[in-house]
């Protein structure tokens, strides 16, 4: 055999016979080691390994190494009639031996071949090709897909594009690579000048994958005598399209594909370009959108999304529910009257921009390639990012574009506005803001022409798959370049043409929330290389991944990689950061219902940050509310606040109070607040829809009698202070408050009966208001149940069984306030984690996190110490100073710094 090879490496000349170049070419026939490529003669390859196909825990075949040297390799070509495409041939240019040693080598020792494909067109450009060919060769090939409008060498050097940190590119662990610049050279992917030519434009659409393909394959079989056992084909964006493209060509020539963000749908991505940018720039540029409206949108739509996966993580993972709040957002950014008042708002002609991002393109008057009447719309009210620090891509810099478009301006158009000038018009000057998609007149079969060239969307991949053929897609449900949308339409058509079967066997489609392209909040890493080879070599199909975040500021966190329609939840404990505490599913639901709303018109009981006590009622059919002060020493008892509730997702909703949020908490817990008594803002207001009532005579408190942790503020002519301390509620009502003599700042403390800094006194049951009337009494000698002096109430909320009691303080109209228990017994790491809607005794209603040792309120990041300094309180660091107690759902949290609200409270989504 080693003779045989020797007369093919000579054959790989322009003096050979067609017989022995057929032998060298008997290598490009398909999948699998080979199979029966179009106009070639079969061959067997001499010795296969025997056991190459098995399980991935055998032992790999033994590297081959190479039969003819690098060097003999240059100045040879191949004629055109052995390449399945017409062309004029192909010459290698450069064969060059790269050592392992060489300095900034880190691919092994490898031959580096270079060379061209001739066209047939004089007027066309050639086709530049590269292959690498490892002298320890692991009888596999991989081919690398291109990326934007091509025009520059793929040379097949690249690491695995998202794959895991540290892994060594394909080359250098073995795999024969090899890639090409589409047949046409370029300083820029973005440049379409090269699609006035036709056989450039077809190169481009798919043709000179082929080519290079044929000719590769041919260097492998003259190098190493031997057939590759297996053949891949990875590519991203472009790359991805050409993947995809390729074994709906030529399906039986790989075995298995990974198609990252594929620009499947080509045409329908360029015509959505340039309706977007129809949409920015017609009208004098009415509807552009510079940075900070576009970061507007994308906070907005964050606000409403975000936590409708459970976890506040800047990711926007629940796509379709949060699709559903598109006309709430969209509302929401209205500037007053439809003009354009300034960068706090949008008008009329920007939302209209935003709707023509979001929405997909639907062509009645023609269509696409493969029968496609659609072109997906961008996911920007769910997530995705065309502005801002996790993306390099905007809306440009001005409102009136350059003819041609340039980087100033709208990178989405920039590129729909080359494909009009030289895919469809050949027109250089034409100005594509007058080429409208939806209806191309005169243009419209040409454009139905160009799809057939470039789009990738043929759904009958039948032959591909009965050749064991095997496909991983992966899409950023945030990309902001090539729209998710169509890569799921694709996936959809996949499966009503070859059946839920076929797919299930051959295909694995997974998509990334906050992903967008090689861009976003979340960038996956992950091995799919590794999936793809235990998948194809050993029948260990591809099930949920774990992917790690290769953001910088996010970096190690990981998430599930969820099978399309699949998204990942928050389980509701454990750290956020942890694929673990997430779950794939695929329900969808109203991200406005709520389910910890009652049933019917219910009232909550209990207190705000002045003492008042509360009476708070709810009507679920209406959202409207009222607010009756039972008790106060600021404003008169019956006063009386009511409005409307409105939704903002996550169980939390607006109200009349001064921006308070009420938000539900399972187990019949309500945060809100109610305007202030004095100041201005409204203060937090906490209440329960089951409390402890005890009517019985004699009073006993035993279910709810125990020792606790206290939080708390206090309210007096020298503004708010915060409240720490340990309490013991007894069996008789009576109670006992303890603190350290260190005061406000480290007032914690181990219950001690004779602890010397002390509150006393009893509580009895007020039926008239539903609440315990308390009394304080001397904080000298034993428990009282008689006399004492009235000084606030207590409301004993019961959430799902457990007693969490409010002490409403009302020494005087100056000195008043609110403190929550907690009990003063261990609390694990993880027992508190969650989504919290927190308000403050500022007045401020914002969110926070806990996520084991992690704390994040208001955005301030803090690392948390549990049971510190005693059972039950967690310690937050200077990220955030100050502590917090848990309670049934129920946080509590008070600062240790006077730049903070001395008191917030917070309630578990």
């Amino acid at each position: 055999m080693i003779d045989a090879a020797r007369r093919a490496r000579r054959s790989f000349g322009p003096a050979v016979g067609i017989s022995l170049v057929s032998l060298v070419l008997a290598a490009c026939g398909g999948g699998g080691g080979g199979g029966s490529g179009n106009g070639f003669f079969p061959i067997v390859p001499n010795n296969p390994p025997a056991d190459g196909g098995g399980p991935p825990d055998n032992p790999p075949p033994p590297a081959v190494t190479p039969v003819v040297a690098c060097a003999d390799l240059a100045g040879k070509s191949l004629p055109a009639l052995m390449i399945s495409l017409p062309t004029g041939g192909a010459t290698v240019v450069s064969a060059t031996a790269v050592a392992a040693g060489d300095a900034g080598n880190q691919l092994g020792d490898y031959c580096r071949v270079r060379g061209t494909i001739q066209p047939v067109d004089p007027a066309s450009q050639l086709i530049n090709f590269a292959v690498n060919l490892p002298e320890k060769w692991n009888q596999k090939t991989i081919h690398f897909g291109g990326g934007g409008f091509d025009g520059v060498l793929i040379d097949g050097t690249e690491v695995i594009r998202f794959g895991p940190a540290g892994k060594p590119a394909p080359l250098a662990l073995g795999y024969a690579t090899y890639g090409d610049d589409s047949g046409h050279q370029s300083s820029s992917i973005t440049d379409g000048r090269f699609a006035a030519n036709d056989e450039q434009l077809a190169n481009y659409g798919g043709q000179s994958l082929k080519k290079t393909r044929d000719v590769a394959q041919a260097l492998v079989f003259a190098r190493y005598a031997m057939k590759p056992k297996h053949a891949y084909f990875l590519g991203t964006s472009t790359g991805g399209r050409d993947a995809l493209s390729y074994i709906q060509r030529w399906p039986l020539d790989y075995d298995g594909v990974i198609a990252n963000e594929p620009a499947l749908n080509y045409t329908g991505t360029r015509l959505s370009n340039v309706a977007v940018g129809r949409a920015l720039y017609n009208n004098g540029g009415a509807g552009w959108m510079n940075v900070a409206k576009t970061l507007l949108v994308q906070k907005a739509a964050m606000q409403a999304c975000d936590k409708l996966d459970g976890a506040a993580d800047n990711i926007v993972s629940n796509v379709e529910s949060c699709r559903l709040l598109n006309a709430q957002i969209l509302a929401s950014l209205r500037c007053s009257g439809g003009a354009d008042t300034g960068n706090t708002c949008l008008s009329d002609a920007q939302l209209a921009t935003v709707r023509t991002i979001e929405s997909p393109l639907d062509f009645t008057t023609y269509a696409l390639a493969n029968g496609v009447k659609r072109a997906g719309g961008y996911n920007i009210l769910e997530g995705a990012l065309v502005a801002g620090p996790y993306t390099t891509r905007d809306l440009g810099t001005r409102p009136v574009p350059a003819n041609p478009a340039t980087s100033a301006d709208a990178n989405m158009y920039v590129t729909g506005d080359q494909w009009v000038k030289y895919f469809v018009t050949r027109i250089a000057g034409f100005d594509s803001l007058t080429f409208d998609p939806l209806d191309p007149g005169s243009y419209a079969a040409r454009v139905t022409e160009v799809s057939n060239l470039t789009d990738a969307t043929n759904p009958n991949l039948a032959l591909f798959f009965a050749n064991g053929g095997r496909l991983i897609m992966l899409h950023g449900l945030a990309d902001e370049v090539i729209s998710p949308n169509s890569t799921i339409d694709y996936y959809k058509q996949l499966i009503a043409t070859v059946g839920q079967a076929a797919v299930d066997q051959s295909v694995r489609f997974y998509t990334v929330p906050g992903m967008g392209h090689g861009t976003g909040s979340f960038i996956p890493n992950w091995d799919s290389l590794a999936a793809l080879e235990g998948w194809v070599e050993g029948g260990l199909a591809p099930a949920t991944g774990v992917a790690v975040d290769a953001v910088a500021g996010t970096y190690g966190r990981t998430r599930p990689l969820c099978q399309f329609p699949s998204w990942p939840k928050y389980r509701g404990a454990g750290s956020l950061d942890a694929a673990v505490n997430y779950s794939c599913v695929t329900e969808v639901g109203d991200p406005l219902a709520c389910p910890n709303l009652p049933a019917s018109v219910t009232t909550y009981k209990g207190g705000d940050s002045f003492g008042e006590e509360l009476r708070v009622q709810i009507d679920p059919a209406t959202m409207a509310y009222t607010v009756t002060v039972d008790a106060s020493l600021q404003r008169a008892v019956g006063t009386v606040r009511n409005g409307s509730l409105v939704a903002q997702g996550s169980c939390s909703y607006t109200s009349g109070e001064s921006g308070a949020v009420f938000s539900f908490a399972p187990g019949g817990v309500l945060l809100g607040g109610v305007n202030a008594p004095s100041g201005g803002g409204f203060a937090p207001l906490v209440a329960f829809q089951n409390t402890f009532e005890n009517t019985a005579s004699p009073a006993v408190f035993n279910p709810v009698a125990n020792i606790f942790n206290t939080v708390g503020v206090q309210q007096g002519t020298a503004g708010a202070a915060a409240y720490a301390g340990a309490v013991r509620l007894r069996n008789a009502g009576t109670f006992q408050y303890c603190r350290s003599a260190a005061g406000s700042a480290g007032s914690f403390m181990v219950y001690d009966a004779n602890c010397t800094e002390t509150e006393k006194g009893y509580i009895t049951y007020n039926t008239t208001r539903g609440a315990f009337d308390l009394r304080t009494t001397s904080p000298t000698g034993g428990a009282a149940t008689t006399g004492g002096t009235l000084s606030g109430s207590m409301v004993i909320g019961l959430v799902n069984g457990a007693a969490v009691p409010l002490h409403l303080v009302r020494d005087s109209a100056a000195t008043a306030g609110l403190r929550i228990f907690g009990l003063q017994q261990g609390l694990a790491a993880g027992a508190a984690d969650g989504s919290y809607a927190m308000a403050s005794a500022k007045g401020e209603s914002r969110e926070a996190t806990v996520a084991g040792s992690d704390f994040n309120l208001g955005g301030a990041a803090a690392s948390l110490s549990y049971d510190t300094p005693v059972p039950g309180v967690v310690q937050s660091d200077a990220g955030r100073p100050g502590n917090f107690i848990f309670n049934s759902g129920v946080l509590g949290f008070v600062s240790t710094t006077g730049t903070n609200a001395a008191l917030e409270l917070g309630v578990r989504h």
